[in-house]
């Protein structure tokens, strides 16, 4: 009896060895999606600014000089702004030459380098 324990033992040992190597198989989870950051979306700013070239105090009106390919349509209101503060309304009322145009002013002051902007 004492032959077969140290034999019973080892077949044992190899036994569980065995079970431990030959684990059935995982199951591979699905993958999760990596986390897909959201695209921006890029709208173009179509609003109008211009900048104050010229100004009559007399006649109160003021000339403006907007970038290529912006101009206000007659009659349209903008706004000046003088270090981000509304400061006065004007009026476009034409003539046009080139990139300026000449615009009333409705209230307020004007200066030379305001910025105009239609909101």
């Amino acid at each position: 009896m004492k032959s077969f324990m140290p034999l019973t033992l080892i077949i044992a040992g190899m036994l569980a060895a065995g079970c431990l190597h030959h684990q059935p198989a995982r199951t591979a989870s699905p993958a999760t999606p990596a986390a897909v950051a959201p695209q921006p979306i890029v709208t173009p700013d179509n609003s109008l600014t211009a900048r104050v070239v010229s100004y009559n105090a007399s006649g109160r009106f003021v000339v403006l000089s907007f970038p290529v390919g912006q101009m206000p349509k007659l009659e349209q209101s903008l706004f000046l702004y003088r270090d981000g503060m509304k400061v006065s309304e004007v009026k476009i009322t034409g003539p046009q030459r080139e990139n300026n145009i000449v615009a009333d002013l409705v209230t307020g002051e004007a200066q030379v380098g305001d910025e105009v902007r239609d909101q």
